[in-house]
């Protein structure tokens, strides 16, 4: 029992993120979620089909064995009669369709590859957005806390003026109010915290221990290049652009195997039979053999137009990609520069909140003093804590922005 306990426990450590930063939340996700492991298996039965097309180029070896029985016995063969056939065919030649449907093929099997990288840069990108969300969130669960300290030390300061006789109720119960709607506020923080960790529990299909995460990532705050360097590597290594265009490419290919069916196919065949007056091969009284060997050229001259639509039909597809490569290439452009612009917007915000936060401090500590001077009313002085605390709601929100542009950008260029 002891031993099945220690083992549990290994099991259950080897599922959970102790001391995780985000490179290792990132492949924990890519180790534990079954979505990889389907796009693998996708990636091998594209690996598969470029076998598969590969066979053309070798013999196939076929036998067969027939037993024959007639309603009566004919002049050239008897009632029961059976043959086994032995036949080794080799195409020699079709127009070059074997050679580029292997290319196309393995052009496709490039395209799964990219596609497996892409979701791979999709899972690291959301593990990222839930990893920073947790940070926002427990920032804020702090933000939510110091105000609700602030408030119930003011409101207990506030009871012993009100014993007193230095304020009214109607100024107690004020502070009350407020104390009430900061506890509700963090109480909600506290719940926005437990769900995302949740989503990111998620997302790496492991077990989340919120205290021992890192979170060294968010010490400073990342800088980018400049933007036509990411336009350049984005149109390099995305993934959806490569796989059009691997598909494009493969495309090209099936158009010139279809073509292929305007030229002769050239067949080697070398086959032996044996033909016996029985239904057993070799118990009958008289038995023949054969070997033969064919060459066979031949070629379509009229199918009803079905090479000529085939041909034309896998032109218009081909067309059909190039179309959707030029749309996804200026809808990622656009993309790019709009997480550019959000970038540079949030990142100028982060100055304004640091010093909004300067002077909502200080003017808190300035209106707590003429309060209790009664140069301020308790309005004022509510009013200033809840300037500070969104003060640093919004210090909380800009820096979480700009690490989210940075992390979708790092998506657009498959820089994860």
């Amino acid at each position: 029992m002891i031993r099945f306990s220690v083992v549990l426990a290994l099991l259950l450590m080897a599922n959970t993120a102790y001391g995780a930063n985000l490179v290792e939340l990132q492949q924990m996700a890519l180790k534990n979620r079954e979505v990889i492991d389907r796009f693998k298996a996708n990636l091998k039965v594209s690996e598969k089909d470029e076998i598969i097309a590969r066979s053309n180029y070798y013999p196939s070896f076929d036998v067969s064995y027939a037993m024959n029985a007639l309603d009566e016995r004919t002049l050239f063969e008897e009632r029961e009669n059976s043959a086994v056939v032995g036949a080794l065919t080799w195409n020699l030649f079709a127009g070059f369709g074997d050679k580029y449907n292997i290319k196309s093929a393995r052009l496709l099997s490039q395209a799964e590859a990219y596609r497996l990288k892409g979701i791979e840069q999709d899972i690291k990108l959301l593990v990222a957005l839930r990893y920073l969300s947790i940070r926002t969130f427990k920032a804020n669960l702090q933000v939510a806390e110091d105000s609700y300290n602030t408030l119930l030390k003011i409101y207990k300061d506030s009871q012993s003026r009100y014993d007193v006789g230095l304020i009214r109720k109607n100024d107690l119960l004020q502070f009350k109010v407020d104390l009430d709607d900061a506890e509700i506020t963090r109480k909600k923080a506290q719940a926005d915290l437990k769900k995302s960790v949740q989503l990111l529990q998620r997302e790496i299909d492991a077990v989340v221990e919120i205290d021992q995460l890192a979170f060294t990532e968010f010490d400073q705050l990342p800088i980018l290049a400049d933007y036509t360097e990411y336009e350049e590597e984005m149109f390099e290594n995305r993934s959806e652009i490569k796989v059009l265009e691997e598909t494009e490419q493969a495309i090209h290919a099936q158009v010139k195997t279809e073509r292929a069916r305007y030229f002769p196919r050239v067949d080697l065949t070398s086959s032996y039979s044996k033909f016996n007056e029985d239904l057993v091969i070799g118990r009958g009284l008289d038995s023949d053999e054969e070997i033969r060997t064919q060459l066979v050229v031949s070629m379509n001259l009229f199918d009803g137009f079905d090479k000529k639509s085939r041909v034309h039909r896998t032109q218009l597809q081909a067309q059909t990609i190039g179309h959707d490569l030029e749309e996804l290439k200026q809808d990622l452009t656009t993309q790019l520069k709009n997480l550019f612009f959000d970038y540079e917007v949030s990142f100028e915000n982060v100055d304004v909140a640091e010093s909004s936060i300067t002077q909502a401090e200080e003017n808190l500590r300035i209106t707590q003093l003429s309060y209790k001077e009664g140069l301020d009313t308790e309005s004022d002085l509510l009013d200033a804590i809840a300037n500070l605390s969104r003060a640093k709601g919004n210090l909380i929100a800009a820096k979480s922005e700009v690490f989210a542009n940075y992390y979708n950008i790092t998506r657009a260029v498959e820089g994860f």
